[in-house]
Order: structure tokens, then C-alpha cells, then sequence
């Protein structure tokens, strides 16, 4: 009997997916082909459905990676109304509370309902004007520029109030899931998950002192862009396709009213991840 790898499930899935969609899965040839690896590869109680078809049907999402897995698939969660558990492939893994060694212990607590929900805030993001470009973030909205010998001069408005004006390669604005991400490495703060705050991080500002704030969660901010050269900085979410700003632009960046729950076994699997994995402790 074989062993159920990601090239054979790759396979069936591939050959599912040439078979008419009739809403019926489990006759014909659908049937067959699972019975096929059913029998080849044990996987009694296993379905192969569309993607949409799937979502709906499915209590939780699963997530096989790193972090990066868990912010693509954030927002199939929020169409879906599905939680999260991420299975930690990657090096890091803050947002993945399973490791590959406690599959078999995690995912029977899961089935058993013995595990917690956690509400993760996200930040919603626009670009004023006639351009309409908006996302959502689960870690940060990040602008930064193009050219790696220009710097770029910027100002962070909270409430319409200005607070503070920089020059650098860019600003992070980061919730407290994104803390321990690019905010971080940035030199700024990690905030507790459960923390009602953003975190504005500047990225290498040409000051001594220009510190990381942190603001109410209930906050507007606006980051408006100096004078560059036109496609020369780019706003993303989460680290996605930048769009281009231009000289003078503005980005509105508030809490989001949605938000992504991910499955979590304990309150304290935050500090436990930073604990074990950020200071390398076992």
C-alpha cells in the first residue's frame, strides 16, 4: 500500500478536476476514482471537491506552510466564515499553532472541539482619489519605495492631527499579529495578540530618532507620500503586489470591521511561539 503524498494527492486532484461538475460527487467516475485511492493509499472517508464546493462544506481551513501560507488563505477565510490551523512547514510559523510531529494529537483535538478561536483584528487600506485602490491586512500595510538609492519623505496623520514626519525607505503599519513579522525586524515593538493597537514602524529613517508608536486600534491614520518620482513607491498588503503612488498620494489606513479566526490551543501560543521560535529555544 502507498504512502499519501503531495504527487499523488497532486494527481487525483488533477484528474477530479477533468470530471464534469453535476453536483453529484460520489457516483460515477467521481465515485470510482475515490474508491481507486481509497484503496491505494487507505484514505477511507477522504473527498476530492472543488475548491468552492469544498470551502462551504469544511468546518475549518487547514494550511500546510509558514506564515506566508496562512496570510494567502486569510482571505478564503473570511468568504468562507471558516477558522484557520496552520501546520507549520516554513521556519518560523508565529501564526501556525501545529507542528508537523503534534499532527496526529492537534487534529484529534480539533475533532473533538477541544480547542479555542482567536479573533485576529485586520487593517483596511485605501488609496485616496480617483485610483480606488483598497486591500486588507492580517499583518501589515507596508509602503516603501522602488529605488534603493532614493530615500522618501512621508508623513504619518492620526485623525487628520500630523504626528510625526519621516525620511526613509518607507512605513509599516502593523496589527498586533504583524508585531512579530516585518514591524520587527524593523526595530519595532511586539504587541500581545490580544492587544487593541497598531504599531507604525519606520523602515531605516535617516534620524536618530525616529521610534516605532503604537495608536488605538479605534484610530484613522494617513500616510502621505513627499515629492517623488511618479511609480517610485508602492503601498501592499501582507506582502502582495505593490500599487504605485504617486507624489502627493495618501493612504487611509483603519480597522477593518472583519476579522480571521484562527484555531489556537491555548492563550498563551503567542508567547510560546516567540519563546521557542524567535529566541531559538526548545
Amino acid at each position: 500500500m502507498e504512502i499519501l503524498t503531495r504527487a499523488i494527492a497532486n494527481e487525483y486532484r488533477d484528474r477530479a478536476l477533468l470530471l464534469p461538475s453535476n453536483g453529484l460527487q460520489d457516483i460515477g467516475e467521481r465515485r470510482k476514482l475515490r474508491e481507486e485511492l481509497q484503496a491505494s493509499c487507505n484514505t477511507m472517508g477522504v473527498s476530492y471537491l472543488p475548491e468552492k464546493e469544498c470551502l462551504q462544506q469544511a468546518d475549518v481551513i487547514l494550511t500546510i506552510g509558514g506564515d506566508g501560507t496562512i496570510l494567502h488563505e486569510a482571505n478564503l477565510s473570511l468568504r468562507y466564515a471558516k477558522p484557520i490551523l496552520g501546520i507549520n512547514l516554513g521556519r518560523c510559523g508565529f501564526l501556525a499553532t501545529c507542528e508537523i510531529g503534534e499532527m496526529e494529537t492537534k487534529l484529534a483535538a480539533v475533532a473533538r472541539g477541544e480547542f479555542q478561536l482567536d479573533n485576529r483584528m485586520l487593517l483596511y487600506a485605501r488609496v485616496l482619489g480617483q485610483d480606488g485602490w483598497e486591500g486588507h491586512a492580517l499583518n501589515d500595510v507596508v509602503v516603501t519605495k522602488g529605488r534603493l538609492q532614493q530615500a522618501i519623505d512621508f508623513s504619518i496623520y492620526c485623525d487628520d492631527i500630523l504626528v510625526e514626519h519621516y525620511r526613509g525607505d518607507g512605513v509599516i503599519v502593523a496589527t498586533p499579529t504583524g508585531s512579530t513579522a516585518y514591524s520587527l525586524a524593523a526595530g519595532g515593538p511586539i504587541l500581545d495578540s490580544q492587544t487593541k493597537g497598531v504599531v507604525v514602524t519606520p523602515i531605516c529613517p535617516h534620524s536618530l530618532a525616529s521610534p516605532a508608536m503604537v495608536f488605538a486600534q479605534e484610530r484613522k491614520l494617513n500616510v502621505c507620500v513627499g515629492q517623488v518620482a511618479d511609480d517610485e513607491v508602492f503601498i501592499s498588503c501582507d506582502g502582495g503586489v505593490g500599487y504605485p503612488l504617486k507624489a502627493g498620494a495618501t493612504a487611509e489606513i483603519r480597522l477593518s470591521d472583519q476579522n480571521v479566526k484562527l484555531i489556537t490551543f491555548g492563550r498563551a501560543d503567542q508567547f510560546q511561539a516567540i519563546d521557542q521560535k524567535l529566541r531559538k529555544r526548545q
